[in-house]
Order: structure tokens, then C-alpha cells, then sequence
């Protein structure tokens, strides 16, 4: 018994969640990418987990970054959620960053970011679960992007 992907999508879209962009340094290269399934883990020791898609290009450099940032947006941020979810090949071109304490990018215009040691990559069907222990964290003032049945907003 299954059910339909195109289905299973309209189900999902109807939680609303807040927007992250999750980036990354590798190899000298900066990388970033729009992620809907972020959740944190555990408070003791502090860990949250993202999943990506295993054919993405960021998937094989989250491998291999062994630190990443989550970036929690904020409801001005559309445009940065757009701008990272686009096959566009700077990410970065463009966007006011700066480096954090791991050496990932840090968005300047998001509401709360949070620092990640790579622990352990699991399996998830088509995409990779990252675990991550946060090392450092940041917030600031406003409120945050959501995102529900495939559009953004600040309320529903």
C-alpha cells in the first residue's frame, strides 16, 4: 500500500513551518541551499538535523564541510528563500554574509542563526538526515518567514 508523491506533497504543504537557509564552506567554495526540514534534537547535548536531498550539489559538500549554519529568515527574507532554493550558481553573489565562529556564512538579514559541528549523516529515503551539534547561536530582533500550502507569509 502507497501512497501518491503529488498527494503526499499536498499533505505536507498543509504544516506550516518557518523558512531556514543552511550554508556552508568547502574546499574554499561557499555553498547554500533553502531547507524546509530542519527540526531541533536534542537540548543535552544541543542538536538539530536538516535533511537534503541527495541529489542536490550541496548534499556532497555538507559531506564534506564538517561544519554548516542554519539560518532562520525573517519575514522580509522571500527573497533570500527564493534566491537559495534557485539553481543560480553564485548563491552568494549578491548576498550581505559574514563568516561565523565555524567558518560557514552567516545571512546578515536572518532573524536567529545557529552553528553546527557535522556529528552523523543517516539514511532517509531520497534524502540524507545531517545531525549537527550546535556550537554557536545568534538572534536579533523581528519575525520569522513561514511558509504554508507553497506560499510565504508572515501570518496565515
Amino acid at each position: 500500500m502507497g501512497i501518491d508523491e503529488a498527494e503526499f506533497r499536498q499533505v505536507l504543504g498543509h504544516f506550516a513551518s518557518g523558512v531556514t537557509v543552511v550554508t556552508m564552506q568547502a574546499h574554499g567554495q561557499l555553498h547554500g541551499l533553502t531547507v524546509s526540514a530542519f527540526a531541533s534534537l536534542s537540548l543535552d547535548p544541543p542538536l538539530i538535523l536538516v535533511c537534503i536531498d541527495r541529489h542536490y550539489p550541496s548534499h556532497e559538500f555538507l559531506q564534506q564541510a564538517g561544519t554548516f549554519a542554519v539560518n532562520i529568515l525573517r519575514e522580509d527574507g522571500e527573497r533570500l528563500s527564493r534566491h537559495f532554493a534557485s539553481r543560480v550558481e553564485d548563491k552568494f553573489a549578491g548576498v550581505a554574509y559574514h563568516q561565523g565562529v565555524t567558518g560557514a556564512p552567516l545571512l546578515d538579514e536572518a532573524l536567529a542563526t545557529l552553528e553546527c559541528k557535522h556529528t552523523t549523516t543517516l539514511p532517509g529515503g531520497d534524502h540524507s538526515i545531517f545531525i549537527g551539534e550546535v556550537i554557536a547561536t545568534a538572534t536579533h530582533e523581528g519575525n520569522p518567514l513561514l511558509y504554508y500550502r507553497s506560499g510565504y507569509g508572515k501570518q496565515f
